[in-house]
């Protein structure tokens, strides 16, 4: 048994339109919305009662793709801290390879993008930076020197 392909990666967010609007000025592409409940949803994810939107936003290559999720019900589960620092355990970052490190972070900014630290170059490969987005989000972008 092997995996075939990663198919998506999940994010919760309160701001859907905003998370979406976020993720377009990136480049990615809006694949379609749904409205998801039911009882293979409850089954699914291990809860009573789901109802959320998603929103599935695809990279410009096809490959990869995003899973924007707006919980209607249960309640949203806001324990967890906002900003964590980096070294935080567990999921915190996608990265993203971009044409123009520079260009795609003042777009990112023009919706409530922050540079996390600074655009750092290693050697004479990359150019690199983290952009913390809506909700927390934090989106690493690379882009290839040479």
């Amino acid at each position: 048994m092997t995996v075939q392909r990663m198919d998506n990666v999940g994010i919760v967010v309160d701001d859907l339109d905003g998370a979406i609007a976020f993720f377009t000025e990136l480049g990615l592409e809006m694949e379609g919305k749904a409205q998801i409940e039911g009882a293979w949803a409850d089954r699914t994810v291990g809860l009573a009662n789901v109802r959320c939107d998603i929103a599935m936003m695809r990279t410009p290559d096809g490959h990869g793709r995003v899973e924007l999720s707006k919980y209607h019900s249960p309640a949203v589960n806001d324990t967890a801290e906002h900003n964590p620092p980096h070294n935080t355990l567990g999921m915190h970052r996608i990265m993203f390879a971009v044409d123009d490190i520079d260009a795609t972070v003042a777009a990112l900014r023009a919706h409530g993008g922050e540079l996390v630290g600074d655009i750092a170059q290693y050697q004479d490969s990359y150019r690199l930076c983290y952009v913390r987005g809506p909700e927390g989000i934090i989106v690493a972008l690379a882009q290839q020197l040479g």
